[in-house]
């Protein structure tokens, strides 16, 4: 065998005995008459030494050889360590070693595999089998493994059944760009990758699973950013005769149990907020609701004077920054010229300081007297030592660089704590929203979302004020979980498909298979699907999601590793029935 024991398991009571490990090489200190080698695997690192009066002569030459990160197998006792290492479980003890052999010699690797590593992003992605080795990126892929077999124990234990469900399905106009496969012996004709499998988890409801999960791979042929891949995974759910009431309490459940088992956090309240409120109160459907810093609409109190500014904006509107008082102009000069950029947009921002004495000093005193100021305060809720910082202009661009900015200074303040965890489920949503491209309405989250009980007749009168009965968890400022209750009758699908600018022929096309099922007793139906890269993140204490994937893309959607996206040569290409641009053939 090539190991009695792991490199993280040996302690104090396995001393006088014989075992054998297994590991890379992760240092070497070398005095001459001693070598001492820090061996490791993926359970931790145990001390070996080579002496030259206890280990073999040939053992004690064999150990100087060893590079960095050479695989290697020894024998040896456990012997108790002068010089004991209370930072790791095995300090202890030590290996004294009397057989040595090389498994793989290893060159030298590109960065140092250590914790802090010199190794920049870029570099580590190209390597990333050596990068996995480092206990950072280790310890978030063990972490994410702990996770998903939380969810799997609790969705099973609630009755949930895994089923798994196509990867090769049909293109849809609905969402974002999809991947697409070619297929070799339908010429001319593609699959699609499934950006969630919504209506195959659907047709197991009218197949009469009733509860059905899947941790899922999903695709969108969409713009990176830092908590987005071209491929993530889900945890996709669906449940049979419910309302959304069963659907909020079972995931809740779900959300509960994981904070408690991997965090040991309890959380007993789930607030609820309507859309509309969270747009509000915070400029976005996802809030983070562990600060304050809730907006405060200034159009009653400012629009009376002759700043021209206000006067012309759809909205004024402000948030208190806690002690922000004490800003210099510097800093807040700095601020100013964030909102300006133009990843926010905003062309400017006013400011009023609520000084510890009482005053207050804005950047348009000449324009609002000391009293309007407070009156300021007042409606944003804004305290003596407080900063008030105001953007304005059209209503919702507003509030989104409002957001943004509220988001911004509460990570500066350190406000957004990692160890803290306030869920949130955001509830009755738009069921569609206007495109002004297009001039025509689009499903606010996907065509199958019912409406809310009683809003049907809307559709036909006042399509843009119907509600979704659809629901997002949000949890710390991100939404973690998305879902809504199922349309499950035929007419009330295809209403929906016209309302969404189908023909009958195009909803038969693209969703016939559905539309029959529905025909065949189809049971009211609602679901949720969690995204386990972003949640597994969050539960982590960070929001970038790459590192807890184990091979990710980069901001490009390249895999910098095995160099794909790559060309296909001619031959896969006639196989396929494809051809190349013209412009593009040398």
């Amino acid at each position: 065998m090539y190991r009695t024991h792991n490199c993280g398991e040996v302690r104090a009571s396995h001393q006088g005995q014989e075992v054998q490990l297994s590991g890379w090489v992760h240092k070497v200190r070398d005095k001459g008459f001693v070598v001492w080698i820090d061996l490791r695997d993926r359970y931790g690192i145990t001390q070996l030494v080579f002496d030259q009066d206890r280990s073999p002569a040939e053992v004690l030459e064999q150990a100087k050889q060893l590079g960095r990160e050479t695989v290697i197998q020894v024998h040896g006792e456990v012997i108790e360590r002068a010089s004991k290492n209370p930072n790791i479980p095995t300090g202890e003890v030590e290996v004294l070693v009397r057989e040595l052999k090389v498994l793989n010699p290893a060159e030298l690797p590109p960065f140092t595999i250590e914790d802090v590593t010199d190794g920049g992003d870029e570099l580590r992605m190209k390597y990333r089998y050596l990068d996995i080795r480092r206990n950072p990126v280790k310890e978030k892929l063990l972490f994410r493994h702990k996770v998903a077999m939380e969810v799997r124990n609790y969705l099973s234990a609630e009755d949930f059944v895994e089923v798994e469900t196509p990867y090769l399905i049909k293109s849809t106009p609905e969402g974002a760009r999809d991947f697409v496969v070619p297929s070799r012996m339908n010429a001319g004709q593609f699959y699609a990758l499934p950006q969630s499998p919504q209506t195959f988890k659907q047709l197991l409801m009218v197949g009469g699973l009733d509860k059905y999960f899947q941790i899922v791979k999903c695709f969108r042929d969409e713009d990176l950013r830092a908590d987005r891949q071209p491929e993530f995974t889900q945890i996709d759910c669906e449940m049979s005769f419910v309302e959304q009431e069963d659907i909020l309490q079972t995931f809740e459940g779900l959300t509960r149990h994981l904070l408690r088992t991997i965090r040991g956090v309890e959380v007993e309240a789930f607030p609820r907020m309507t859309y509309d409120e969270a747009i509000k109160r915070y400029g976005n459907d996802k809030p983070d609701i562990r600060f304050g810093m809730e907006f405060g609409e200034l159009n009653a109190v400012t629009q009376h004077k002759d700043f021209k500014v206000f006067n012309e904006a759809e909205l004024v509107v402000g948030i208190a920054v806690p002690g922000g008082a004490q800003y210099t102009r510097k800093q807040i000069d700095a601020w100013i010229n964030w909102v300006k950029r133009p990843q926010i947009g905003a062309k400017g921002m006013v400011y009023v300081k609520c000084n510890e004495d009482g005053t207050y000093k804005s950047s348009v005193d000449k324009f609002y007297t000391p009293e309007d100021l407070a009156q300021w305060a007042e409606a944003i809720g804004a305290k003596a030592g407080d900063l008030i910082l105001i953007l304005s202009g059209d209503a919702m661009p507003v509030r989104g660089q409002l957001s943004a900015l509220r988001m911004a200074v509460a990570e500066e303040l350190g406000l957004r704590k990692a160890d803290e965890f306030a869920p949130l489920w955001v509830i009755d949503f738009p069921l569609l929203e206007w495109d002004e491209e297009s001039e025509s309405y689009h499903a606010m989250h996907h065509p199958f979302t019912s409406p809310k009980p009683g809003q049907m007749e809307l559709l036909e009168t006042d399509p843009g004020a119907v509600r979704a009965n659809a629901y997002d968890l949000v949890l710390n400022g991100n939404e973690i979980g998305g879902g809504s209750i199922r349309i499950h009758d035929q007419g009330i699908q295809s209403t929906m498909f016209k309302h969404l600018g189908f023909s009958k022929e195009e909803a038969e096309a693209q969703f016939g298979f559905l539309m029959d099922a529905f025909r065949y007793g189809a049971p009211p139906h609602g679901g949720i699907a969690f995204g386990l890269d972003r949640l597994v993140a969050i539960l982590g204490g960070q929001e970038i999601i790459r590192d807890y994937i184990a091979f990710p893309k980069n901001n490009s959607g390249r895999d910098v590793m095995i160099d794909a996206p790559a060309p296909l040569d001619n031959a896969q290409l006639d196989e396929l029935n494809l051809k190349l641009n013209p412009q593009e053939v040398d």
